[in-house]
């Protein structure tokens, strides 16, 4: 596995502005925890947690003094988001928050366009005449490509696509975004990236429909987990390499902007997994659990393999992996069965976070 030397840089983020939105789910939470331990000086926006119990609140994220100014407001409302852009002059915009899920996206399409087409339209629209702003990172996903179930790891360059409304909305984020670099920010002096990420794991995640959050909820209770699809691959990776890899990525650009453009993070192409091989690395920690393997025709269409090219991330900005799928996984694990016993969510982040850290 190849290491990246490129961790965040505290001497560059100590102080900075930064607006995350999205700091009240799963990777926007362990993202403010990540930039309060480097110093930054954090505005989070986004609506109150989706999920009881969820690791925003778990990790006192809200609490006083801790340097994060967290303020619930609807990306979808921009009015109110611009009054709260324009009230933290950032310098680094993060923007994370959206409808992150596929299942739901078939229960409420629209709901989901609006949220991340126009909640980024809105976010991106907000830095029109900030001259604070030096680097927006719109998160995407990795199914913005037009997947066509071939065994090959897409490019950045690949056709943008999507089936169903998710997929289809992130892509259609992709436009948004550059459509705005090109038109309005890259002029005005703001270097503005996409960052496609990898399926990502690890403690603190609650949503329905997630494998492990799924897994975990299932086997505590000593019930049967039933997989809809065990041979889906995906790019599984512990949610601390993306997020190291949005902090490397702009750190980047405020640096250099004409790196500017589209970017996957993800484990290398060979080692995306099944959902099959991660549920048996999973199922070592609950030694009684039980899992169910059902038909893969059921349920709405999704993507059955899916892999990243990494390359471009790797020799642009020097970002690869740190942990392999067996250490990212144990780690997942772990966490949720320390935090089950009583220990503090907010130390157990923090340790992972060290621990991601400390590898040479």
């Amino acid at each position: 596995m190849l290491v990246s030397t490129m961790r965040p840089d505290p001497d560059f983020w100590r102080g900075k502005r930064v607006l995350l939105t999205g700091h009240t789910g799963f990777k926007g939470a362990w993202l403010a925890l990540w930039l309060q331990r480097l110093g930054a000086q954090v505005t989070g926006v986004a609506l109150p947690p989706a999920t009881g119990p969820n690791l925003f609140t778990l990790a006192q994220l809200g609490q006083a003094g801790l340097g994060l100014e967290s303020h619930f407001c609807d990306i979808r409302s921009p009015q109110a988001l611009a009054m709260r852009v324009r009230a933290a002059r950032p310098e680094v915009v993060l923007h994370l928050a959206a409808q992150a899920l596929v299942r739901p996206g078939y229960a409420a399409p629209l709901d989901t366009f609006a949220t991340n087409v126009m909640g980024t339209a809105h976010v991106l629209d907000a830095l029109r005449g900030l001259p604070e702003a030096r680097v927006a990172l719109v998160v995407t996903t990795d199914r913005v490509y037009r997947n066509r179930e071939w065994a090959y790891p897409y490019r950045e360059d690949d056709a943008l696509g999507g089936h169903d409304p998710y997929s289809a909305s992130k892509a259609a984020t992709e436009l948004v975004t550059a459509s705005y670099r090109d038109s309005f920010l890259a002029a005005q002096g703001v270097a503005v990236a996409t960052a496609r990420a990898g399926n990502v794991i690890g403690g603190g995640d609650w949503a329905q429909d997630r494998l492990l959050p799924d897994a975990v909820r299932a086997w505590e209770k000593g019930a049967t987990l039933h997989i809809r699809r065990p041979q889906a691959t995906r790019p599984w990776q512990h949610v601390l390499e993306p997020l190291a890899a949005y902090l490397r990525l702009a750190q980047c650009l405020w640096e250099s902007p004409a790196l500017a453009g589209a970017y996957n993070f993800g484990p290398l192409p060979h080692e995306a997994a099944t959902v099959k091989n991660v549920i048996e690395l999973a199922s070592t920690a609950y030694p009684t659990s039980a899992t169910s393997y059902e038909n893969e025709s059921e349920g709405p269409h999704e993507a059955g393999w899916l892999a990243l090219e990494t390359a471009h991330a790797r020799q642009v900005l020097g970002v690869a992996p740190h942990w392999s799928l067996n250490t990212a996984v144990a780690r997942t694990m772990n966490w949720y069965r320390q935090q089950h016993g009583g220990a503090d969510a907010r130390a157990l982040c923090l340790a992972d976070i060290d621990a991601w850290g400390a590898r040479p």
